[in-house]
Order: C-alpha cells, then sequence, then structure tokens
C-alpha cells in the first residue's frame, strides 16, 4: 500500500473514534477548504475568491457587559450587593412554567411558591351583629361556627355590633364568611381588610434652621384666604398613624385623641406630618391653623409601613363621630370593604364631610378604598409646577387636587421632613374644608364639595377629567364663594346707643 492510501486509512480510523461533533467540524473545515464558493452557498452568504472579498455587514460584539450598580423596587434601592443580583440574573427566567433544559436535573425545577394576600388579616373574620347582642349570643354563635373571639366594638351609628373572630383550624377565610353569611345569625361577614398609609417613601429630614419654602400656600392661595377664615373651632378627625402632640407647631390644637391600637406606640412621621399640614400654626403655616384636632391612631408600624384593618378604622369613625367631629381625614386606602362602606354613609348621614387620598398605586390601580367611596371627596396630588404626582392612582372618582409633592411638614421629636404622596393632598383639602365651615357653620357636607369642586383651578385636560378631578383647590376662591353666616342681632338697647 502506497504512503498516500495509508493516510487516508489512518485518518478514517481516527475519525470513527471521534465524538459526532468533532466529525463534523472535521468535514465542515475539510469542505470549506476545499470549495469555498460550496461554503458561501451553503451559508447564504455572498464569498469570492481573490484579494477582495465581501463578507457583509460587520457585527460588533461588546465583551463588556454593564449593568446599574442598584435594582430599584418600590422606590428603594435594593440592598443585596452586586454579587448576588448578577448571580440571581444569571440563573435564568423564573421557575414558574420554565422546562429545564435536557439533561438538567428534575431536582433544580421547583415550583414556585404561591403568593400571600396581604390585602386582609389572614385567619379572621369580621363579623356584624344587629344591635347589642349578649355575650352568650355571641360566644353561642362562635361555638357553632368553630370561632375564637378576639375583640368587639358597639357602633351605635349603624345600631350594630362588630365582632373579630379567629380561624383556629384549616378553613379558609372566605370560605368561613361564606359559611356565616349562610346561616342566617349575622347581619354581614367579611374579611378584615388591611388599609396603608399613602405616603410614597419615608420622608427626608430637613435642618432646623431656614425654611424652605411652601409653595403650596401660594398655589392655593392660603394667606389671602385667612384673611376670611382660619378655620376656628371647627373639629377635624385624624384617622392615621401616631401624631406629636407635644409638637410646637400643634401646641393648642390637639383637643382629643384616642389609640385604636392600645398598645402604647408613640409618634409616627406620617400622623404627625398629616396633622401639621392641616393645623401648624409655628415656623410654618397649616391650611387651617386654629382648626381643632382629633388625633385618632389608628395605624401601626409595620415593615412594609403602616397599617391597619377594617376593625380598627371602625372603632376610629365611631369615636370621631361621637367626638362631634365635622370634617375626616383618611390619608389611608385599601380596598372595597363593605362594613366601612356603611359606617362611612352613617358618617355622611350625619353631615360629616370625609375626605380621603386617591391613593399612591399608579395609573394602572383600581379604585382604591375609602377614596372610591361616593360619600367620600377623593383628593389626589400634584408637585410644584402643577404636574400629577406620578404615582397618583387616576380614575372617575377622583374630586379634586392639591399639592402633595415635596411637601414641608411637622415630624416627630419636634423635628421637620418632607415627603410626597396623596396623604399630604388629602391633608390640604380637608384644611380647606374647614376654612369653609368656619366661614358658614351651616354650611353642609354636600355644599362643602361642591364649594371645592367648583372653585378648583382646572388642570390637564379642560373640564372634569380622571387625573385631576375638578382641578386644584383653590382656598381664597373656596371661602370667598362662601356666604358668611348672618351677625346674632344685636339688642335694642345696643342699637339706640
Amino acid at each position: 500500500m502506497t504512503e498516500t492510501g495509508k493516510s487516508k486509512r489512518g485518518f478514517i480510523r481516527r475519525a470513527r473514534l471521534m465524538r459526532p461533533a468533532r466529525l463534523v467540524a472535521v468535514f465542515a473545515i475539510t469542505f470549506c477548504l476545499a470549495s469555498p464558493q460550496a461554503f458561501a452557498q451553503y451559508s447564504g452568504m455572498s464569498m469570492r475568491t481573490g484579494p477582495s472579498m465581501n463578507v457583509g455587514p460587520r457585527i460588533n460584539i461588546n465583551p463588556t457587559i454593564r449593568y446599574s450598580p442598584n435594582i430599584r423596587y418600590d422606590g428603594y434601592d435594593d440592598p443585596r450587593p452586586r454579587p448576588r443580583i448578577i448571580q440571581e440574573l444569571n440563573q435564568g427566567p423564573p421557575d414558574d412554567g420554565y422546562t429545564p433544559r435536557r439533561g438538567a436535573s428534575k431536582a433544580k425545577a421547583k415550583s414556585k411558591p404561591a403568593a400571600t394576600d396581604n390585602t386582609y388579616v389572614a385567619k379572621e373574620v369580621l363579623i356584624e351583629i344587629a344591635g347589642s347582642p349578649t355575650d352568650a349570643q355571641a360566644d353561642d354563635i362562635a361555638r357553632r361556627h368553630r370561632l375564637t373571639r378576639v375583640q368587639s366594638q358597639n357602633f351605635p351609628l349603624t345600631d350594630s355590633t362588630f365582632f373579630r373572630w379567629r380561624i383556629t383550624d384549616g378553613r379558609s377565610v372566605d370560605a368561613v364568611v361564606r359559611e356565616l353569611v349562610a346561616g342566617g345569625n349575622v347581619r354581614a361577614a367579611q374579611r378584615n381588610n388591611i388599609f396603608k398609609l399613602q405616603q410614597n417613601a419615608p420622608p427626608a429630614a430637613v435642618k432646623s434652621e431656614g425654611d424652605p419654602l411652601q409653595y403650596a400656600l401660594s398655589k392655593m392661595r392660603l394667606p389671602e384666604a385667612h384673611a376670611l377664615s382660619v378655620g376656628a373651632d371647627v373639629t377635624i378627625a385624624v384617622i392615621d398613624s401616631g401624631v406629636d402632640v407635644t409638637h410646637p407647631e400643634l401646641a393648642g390644637v390637639i383637643t382629643g385623641t384616642f389609640d385604636a391600637l392600645n398598645n402604647g406606640e408613640g409618634p409616627h412621621h406620617h400622623g404627625t406630618s398629616i396633622a401639621g399640614v392641616i393645623a401648624s400654626h409655628a415656623r410654618l403655616m397649616g391650611t387651617a391653623p386654629s382648626s381643632h384636632l382629633l388625633a385618632i391612631r389608628a395605624f401601626g408600624s409595620q415593615k412594609s409601613g403602616a397599617e391597619s384593618t377594617s376593625f380598627l378604622i371602625l372603632k376610629s369613625l365611631d369615636y370621631a363621630i361621637a367626638k362631634n367631629a365635622k370634617i375626616i381625614n383618611m390619608s389611608f386606602a385599601g380596598p372595597h370593604d363593605p362594613a366601612m362602606e356603611r359606617g362611612l354613609a352613617a358618617a355622611a348621614a350625619k353631615d360629616i364631610v370625609l375626605v380621603a387620598a386617591a391613593g399612591n398605586a399608579g395609573a394602572k390601580s383600581p379604585p382604591l378604598y375609602p377614596a372610591a367611596d361616593r360619600n367620600v371627596i377623593a383628593v389626589t396630588a400634584t408637585d410644584q409646577s402643577d404636574r400629577l404626582f406620578a404615582q397618583s392612582n387616576r380614575g372617575s372618582y377622583v374630586a379634586i387636587s392639591a399639592p402633595g409633592v415635596d411637601i414641608l411638614s411637622p415630624a416627630p421629636d419636634g423635628k421637620y421632613q418632607m415627603s410626597s404622596g396623596t396623604s399630604l393632598s388629602a391633608a390640604y383639602v380637608s384644611g380647606v374644608a374647614a376654612l369653609i365651615i368656619a366661614r358658614n357653620p351651616e354650611i353642609s357636607s354636600a355644599d362643602v364639595r361642591a364649594t371645592l369642586t367648583s372653585t378648583a383651578r382646572d388642570l390637564g385636560p379642560k373640564g372634569r377629567d380622571d387625573q385631576f378631578g375638578a382641578g386644584q383647590a383653590d382656598a381664597f376662591s373656596a371661602v370667598s364663594a362662601v356666604i358668611p353666616a348672618p351677625v346674632a342681632a344685636a339688642s335694642d338697647s345696643t342699637s339706640k346707643r
């Protein structure tokens, strides 16, 4: 056999020992070297031999992958270190619905755990019973439905008593609610919903020296409005987190306090801020500096922010109404709540002005409550340039807007803070409502609402819209539109002098 024959036989023997992939590669290379034209035809590219060769457009590959130093979520920097973030990004698509690559271990394909619904209290139901049932009657219902009694509150406004009961077995909340309603022994049953304060982020501390410009004063023409009314003697209930009642800005305006949680938690930045927007009167100018505030703590601090429940808010409404509040400020939001809806309707029937934050859940959020309740004035937020706060909810239920971005207000321990959210806007509108009522104490809650919306400064599309409502609240126009209550006639003896 010739040397050439031996070489070919050796090549074939070696090729048989190679893996299939390597064999393909060997033949491909041999094929391309033997015929460049054939390779070009196979690959779909235009290739010519000779000194000039066209290989189509150049593709540049950047070997460096850049990434943002931090991933942001919910307005906060991700605290995880970079290596862990990169590691998680390199893990590929989420496990839920992801099919592992062929040959991958099936043990790695874990199912994603079901998301926890944090819009209501787990393993609790809220029950309403007509009138004032005895302990024996309530305990009998609890035994029949295998529930443990936690707390109760009589609500004279609706002539009923609300109970918090705990589910001690594996039944779901909704299943127990259906069972209670079907039993016919209760007026109503529902989830004990969770509500959250509407401030977009923890406020930044502000140095005590010097006062930054309170742009809301000029936007709403508050100094001019104060020449006509300062909200004297109008009681406003602030259902919120704890208020620093010792803050110099609030000296003399807090006429009542109520702790629905009853756990001794101290002042909170949100509640103190809301109270200050309404009634500050030291270094800052509040909306209604001579009003009276009921500081009601219904929201307790949680890792995700201050939260409350249907039951606690109902207790707070009961206190506010019992103390003859003319206005109730609710700078919080949550799901639709039938029990609260009945409570708000009863409050409205007593001619109480109800004001709430529209919500900070963004343009795609469904309506949030209590703002979306038909008896409530829903308030959204604007910034110094009259633009809508980006996180504001939208919808037909939005009634009016007010400044709510970068608002200077009091903070606990005698300090000050800058914060943003529809919570602050609601407080401004509650304050303007107090100016209107002080101007004419006989005005109805319906007329207060009509005055606020009819005198608002139009923003956005002409007329009412789902972003700004009727427009931005104008305190001076609103107060000017109210006819003052007639002054009591002087006595005959006085008139003769």
